[in-house]
């Protein structure tokens, strides 16, 4: 091991042992995660990982990490008795006196396990996504692979969405739910980054702490495009790198017992009415999902606003699917019991899984990939003579191209040469996600706090007079 050249930021260059239970790689998959230039796999290794070892970034830019280290490098080794993984110019904060802290080399192993595997999986046509079906077992794999999904425990585990760039009041008021939650031994799964899906995990774990509980669960579930711009905080223990966002909002639906939703920004619409939207389908009449979206006194303003967006989108009736509680973290922790309680009695009625939800519908227009280009922006059909969990997934679709335009790299680097996205609809719908999204940049929800004045990458379509 040896340290890098003084500069910007200090490096070290190390050869580690992988921890954590990365299984034996043949000779052509570490060939192939070395290619630099045919699979582009390497490149995809190389900003994951980078994420990784700099775990608790403070930047949603995904470039600004690899121009602060720009001679990073991962290579997998082969060797006689296992592999070897081999670091060169890596972010010093990773180790502590010469060694990579453990927690960092599992999430490094989780890295290469993931894309290892889906690249494989591809490769050799083993996964179906050409129907729903296909689409749902695929979601299922990953997971299976990923060692996640537990057999015979009840369900406890509660899905935390939320923002990265939330108030500090509301980032206190997360770590208490999420006391409040491992008090009542329930595990969390979160998007992995900072924020709101830091915030529940800390509290659990003095909870978790205080219960003599152990064998606990801090799930990150991420994408690569989000990875960059969220590096996964401390406290996850167990990583899983979905290939695309709609197989990772496919994950966190079918694995987690019930949702909490905290203040957010376009990233945490974007989850809600995907939830929302399969709740709607009339297959899924009947299903249990609890759904809970809560913050402190001061954000109840935002909710309502969500609310109020909701339903004149999706009509009143959409408000019975979830339900609002406001500066009050033990209530939020009790009405999520009850919720999990009515999951566990309705999966022992169907025979489904604990550990994994067979039984929701999810529409194959869900699990289908979104690639947020100009035209595909321009052509959603937000209208309201749609049937409303179609209109749902569409208002989604834009929620997640303004998210691709903020923070993933493709989408910035689209709206640099090409300039803002345009969303288009229903006027009274425009009208209403203008004044959604103008709040959301008026509480400093686009950006984190201290970075420079947001600049939007879209542009809504109210139908009114230019000014």
């Amino acid at each position: 091991m040896k340290a890098g050249k003084a500069g910007r930021a200090a490096t070290v260059s190390a050869r580690i042992s992988p921890a954590g239970g990365l299984d034996i790689l043949s000779r052509n998959e570490v060939a192939r995660l070395r290619d630099a230039s045919g699979s582009g796999l390497h490149a995809l290794l190389r900003r994951c990982a980078l994420a990784v070892l700099t775990s608790g970034s403070m930047s949603d830019d995904p470039r600004t990490i690899l121009e602060q280290f720009p001679d990073f490098d991962i290579q997998v080794l082969q060797q006689d008795r296992g592999i070897k993984i081999e670091l060169t110019h890596a972010p010093a904060q990773a180790f502590v006196d010469g060694q990579i802290i453990r927690g960092i080399n599992e999430l490094l192993v989780a890295v290469v396990r993931d894309i290892v595997y889906v690249s494989t999986q591809m490769e050799q046509g083993n996964f179906d996504l050409d129907d729903s079906v296909g689409l749902t077992h695929v979601v299922f794999e990953i997971l299976r692979n990923a060692r996640i999904l537990k057999p015979q425990i009840d369900p406890n585990l509660v899905v935390c969405w939320g923002g990265h760039s939330i108030s500090r009041e509301e980032y206190e008021y997360t770590k208490q739910v999420g006391y409040q939650l491992g008090l009542r031994a329930l595990d969390i799964c979160t998007g992995c980054g900072p924020g709101a899906m830091k915030g529940p995990m800390k509290g659990a774990t003095i909870a978790h702490a205080k219960q003599r509980r152990r064998n606990n669960r801090y799930i990150g579930i991420t994408e690569p495009g989000i990875i960059a711009a969220e590096s996964p905080n401390p406290i996850v223990n167990h990583l899983v790198i979905m290939p695309d966002i709609e197989k990772r909002l496919e994950a966190f639906v079918r694995m987690g017992h019930g949702i909490i939703v905290f203040p957010g920004g376009v990233g945490t619409a974007e989850e809600i009415l995907y939830l929302l939207g399969i709740l709607l389908h009339p297959d899924n009449a009947g299903v249990p999902f609890p759904l809970i979206l809560t913050g402190p006194k001061n954000s109840a303003a935002y909710f309502e606003q969500i609310d109020r967006f909701l339903r004149l989108t999706l009509g009143d009736s959409v408000a019975q699917h979830y339900q609002i509680i406001v500066d009050d973290p033990a209530a939020v922790a009790r009405a999520m019991v009850r919720g999990i309680d009515k999951v566990r009695n309705h999966r022992l009625d169907t025979k489904d899984a604990f550990f994994f939800n067979w039984t929701l519908n999810i529409p194959y227009a869900f699990q289908l990939p979104f690639r947020p280009t100009h035209e595909a922006m321009r052509a959603l059909a937000i209208h309201r003579d749609r049937p409303r969990h179609e209109l749902a997934a569409d208002l989604r679709r834009a929620f997640s191209g303004i998210v691709a335009g903020n923070v993933k790299e493709e989408g910035v680097l689209a709206i640099e040469q090409h300039g803002p996205f345009e969303i288009d609809g229903d006027s009274a719908i425009m009208r209403t996600l203008d004044e959604l999204l103008k709040a959301f940049v008026a509480q400093h929800r686009m950006k984190l706090p201290g970075g420079s004045a947001y600049v939007p990458c879209y542009r809504v379509l109210t139908s009114e007079p230019a000014h």
